[in-house]
């Protein structure tokens, strides 16, 4: 029996960039799974990862995001120095749980103004399986926008705009994002 030759490889060339604005190509960027539970009472609801969060595949990694602080406070508890899987088991245990709208988009850096062609998850669909959910935090004007869309008609379901722990929201002083942030607090369960 004679040997079977294998077919030649082939050699595509290199696949180039899209051309963008400022010379630095956008690529199609993909959200995180959730970090929910049946016990999570309080969702909170970002945009899309940016690109620090992506880097090292957390939730609000990014030095300058106040998230942890944020929800630091909202538990009565110092989240950010404790490693990552500890923060994540924090939050479940006091019922907090944290997804995206956007599954995935093009977007060039990590500021929300610049998405595009973005993919919105099914939020309905999702939390029809959080049996204990009562409220849903909006981290940012983004958030609200594509959450709010699918969600205004969820009776018994508090549902609150929150102003954005980006770094790049400095805009609004730290106390005042703070107080805003405490409205989460109402809706959690005991620790």
């Amino acid at each position: 029996m004679a040997a079977r030759q294998c077919p030649p490889r082939m050699t595509l060339p290199p696949l180039k960039p899209a051309p963008v604005a400022i010379g630095v190509p956008a690529r199609r960027k993909i959200a995180f799974p959730p970090s929910v539970d049946a016990g999570t009472r309080v969702l909170i609801l970002g945009s899309l990862p940016g690109d620090a969060s992506i880097k090292q595949g957390e939730y609000y990694a990014h030095r300058g995001n106040a998230f942890w602080d944020l929800i630091g406070d909202v538990l009565g508890e110092t989240l950010r120095n404790q490693p990552y899987a500890m923060r994540l088991k924090r939050l479940r245990a006091r019922g907090v749980g944290l997804w995206d709208v956007i599954e995935s988009a093009e977007r060039t850096g990590s500021l929300d103004g610049d998405i595009r062609d973005a993919a919105v998850r099914d939020l309905n669909s999702f939390i029809d399986r959080l049996p204990a959910l009562v409220a849903i935090g909006f981290n940012g004007k983004t958030a609200a926008l594509h959450g709010r869309r699918q969600l205004r008609e969820r009776p018994g379901l508090t549902l609150i705009d929150l102003p954005s722990s980006s770094g790049a929201h400095a805009s609004l002083p730290r106390d005042a994002k703070r107080q805003s942030w405490m409205q989460l607090h109402d809706h959690l369960g005991k620790s």
